[in-house]
This record gives structure tokens, C-alpha cells and sequence, in this order.
């Protein structure tokens, strides 16, 4: 483990925004954590912890250090017919995906291809297509930097809620996750209510989808809406899909009949950001070096030389936008630095 000074950091964020660490560290595993932090100069420092850099946008350079969770390993223990598979922090979010679908491992499928790592998938409750993390997380283990010392969190202690917990909140900065443990199963109950999965399944002629089979599809998806970040700058949904009151839906509904919404909890109704922002003009439109995806106005790019400010700034105009017109109030998903 060593600590490096003046990092530069455009190619570990996925927006590609060049941006400057004054410290950087590798982590490995949990004792390069307890030697890091029994440090005070670092226990005292500020500090961002860096999965895969795919759900942030660098505005300006970081003052502080940086921690990159490298910490890799996959493992699972069966249970009857439940499997807890667990992954190293570090490791790519799609690799495990990819390891659970590959040995039969039912659960996880509808997350293929999000970007991103293990460790940094409950801090955001990571979600897609009817599934969401908290459906699928079993504990995780995650190093208290005040004490040096490791806890283990269940599902109940981390205050799942939509794309947020308590490390993204109450504790946010006090800990940093090592190792997430989930469980699946051996039973295949797919979800398949959720975005163009149903259409895309008929499509192929497949009418009893297998695990392999549906995450497949939902790659095939997210590669026809969603722009590859080695190809061009982004950091995927860039807004969180608003849920709002039934009856501020209703009304809605009324002058927009074909307005995009799906269920959330009683009395509420969660809205497609991507609609909102697509039926205010938004969808593909380039200002200056940064702009929407012509696919997926949900997305915002960087189209080769943006600045993160600049980036921010654009995202400013489109809540505006959306405020003014449908009177919702998006919140970004991306953790602004």
C-alpha cells in the first residue's frame, strides 16, 4: 500500500472529466485499511472513497485522498435452495453478475451490465428493470474508519430506500464497505414487468426465458439506450425517476395522458425522468461539450472535452425545465464532488 500525491483522475471516472487527487490510494484488503487510518493524518483527512467512478461527477479537483477499493474475490455457500454468494468490494459489479448467471445463481440477472463496483452497489441501492439491490443483499462487511474496526451490516441496518441508504446519509463517510455477501437461489422466479424485457423476449420467440435468457435481454437493453463510457463520457442515469403523490399523478395524467409511470408504495406513483425530460425538448441535444444521449435523454454525456462544472451546470437547466413544465422537481442519482 502506498500513498501517492497529485493523481490525476479523468481515467478512473466514468464521465471522463479530468479532475486531480492530492492523495490516492490502493486498497487491497481489509489490513491495508487498518494501516491506512491508524495513520491520524488520514483519519482526519477528507476523503472519497472510489469504486468503478461510475456514479459521480469531479467539478473540481479533490483536495483530500482518495480510496480505491481493489478488494476482489468471489465465493458462495448453498443452503437448500438458497446460495449466498459473496464478492470483494472491488470486484466489477458485472463480472459477479456474469459469475452468478454462468453457475445458475437466480436473482441477480435483471442487474446485468450496470455499471460500477460490489462495494459501491448497496451505498446507492443500485436498481434496474423491477429489481433492486436491497431485493438480493443478504449483509456486507464494512471498515469503520473512527475505530479501525470491521462490522457486519444486514439488510434491516442499512435503511434501504429508492437508489439511497444509511452509507449514503446518516453514515455516510464513516465507513467503507469491503465485502457485500447476497442472497440468491436455485428457484428461477424472473421479473419480467418491467421496461421492454416482455417485448424483447417475444422478439427472440422465447416464452419460458432462462436466467441466461433474461440477462440477455436486459444487456441487449441497456446497450441499445445507453452509450458505452469507453466510447463516450457518462455515468448512466444521471437523474433518479421522481415519485410523486397519486393525486399529483392524476392531474398530470390528465394533461398528459401518455405520460411513463410505474407503481412505487401505496399512495405514490414513481414517474420515468427520461419521459419528463425527453417531452422537454431535452433528448440529444449538444450544448457546447456536453449534452443528453440521443437515445436516452435520462443520460447526460461528455462529448470529449466537458468540464465537470460544465456538466453540472447543464443539469441545472434541465431540473429547471422539468420544474416549469410538469412542476417535478428531479434529484440527481450521480454524487456530485
Amino acid at each position: 500500500m502506498q500513498v501517492i500525491e497529485n493523481v490525476p483522475l479523468k481515467n478512473l471516472n466514468t464521465f471522463g472529466v479530468a479532475a486531480n487527487a492530492a492523495w490516492y490510494v490502493d486498497i487491497r484488503d481489509e489490513n491495508d485499511l487498518q494501516a491506512l487510518f491508524a495513520q491520524d493524518r488520514w483519519k482526519n483527512c477528507p476523503r472519497l472513497v472510489l469504486g468503478g467512478g461510475s456514479n459521480m461527477l469531479f467539478t473540481s479537483d479533490f483536495s483530500g485522498l482518495i480510496v480505491h477499493v481493489k478488494i476482489q474475490g468471489i465465493s458462495y455457500e448453498v443452503k437448500e435452495d438458497d446460495i449466498f454468494v459473496t464478492a470483494g468490494g472491488g470486484v466489477v459489479w458485472n463480472d459477479l453478475v456474469n459469475y452468478c448467471v454462468k453457475n445458475g445463481f437466480a436473482g441477480i440477472e435483471n442487474l446485468s451490465l450496470i455499471p460500477g463496483s460490489v462495494g459501491a452497489a448497496p451505498v446507492q441501492n443500485i436498481g434496474a428493470y423491477g429489481v433492486e439491490l436491497q431485493d438480493i443483499f443478504h449483509s456486507c462487511r464494512a471498515f469503520e474508519i473512527a475505530s479501525g474496526k470491521i462490522r457486519v451490516f444486514n439488510k434491516e441496518d442499512c435503511g434501504f430506500s429508492y437508489r439511497d441508504s444509511v452509507f449514503k446519509s446518516a453514515l455516510r463517510g464513516f465507513y467503507i464497505i469491503t465485502e457485500v455477501s447476497f442472497k440468491l437461489s436455485k428457484l428461477f422466479k424472473p421479473e419480467l414487468t418491467y421496461g421492454a424485457i416482455s417485448d424483447e423476449l417475444q422478439k427472440r420467440g422465447i416464452s419460458n426465458p432462462t436466467i441466461k435468457d433474461l440477462s440477455s435481454v436486459v444487456s441487449h437493453i441497456r446497450v441499445s439506450k445507453l452509450p458505452d463510457p469507453a466510447t463516450i463520457g457518462n455515468a448512466g442515469s444521471f437523474f433518479k425517476n421522481p415519485v410523486i403523490p397519486e393525486a399529483q399523478f392524476l392531474k398530470l395524467k390528465t394533461d398528459f395522458p401518455e405520460i411513463v409511470h410505474f407503481p412505487a408504495h401505496v399512495g405514490y406513483i414513481k414517474i420515468s425522468a427520461g419521459w419528463l425530460i425527453e417531452h422537454c425538448g431535452w433528448k440529444g441535444k449538444v450544448v457546447g461539450n456536453t449534452g443528453t444521449w440521443k437515445n436516452q435523454a435520462l443520460v447526460l454525456v461528455n462529448h470529449g472535452n466537458a468540464t465537470g462544472k460544465e456538466i453540472f451546470k447543464f443539469s441545472e437547466s434541465i431540473i429547471e425545465s422539468v420544474n416549469a413544465k410538469f412542476g417535478i422537481h428531479l434529484e440527481r442519482e450521480v454524487n456530485i464532488i
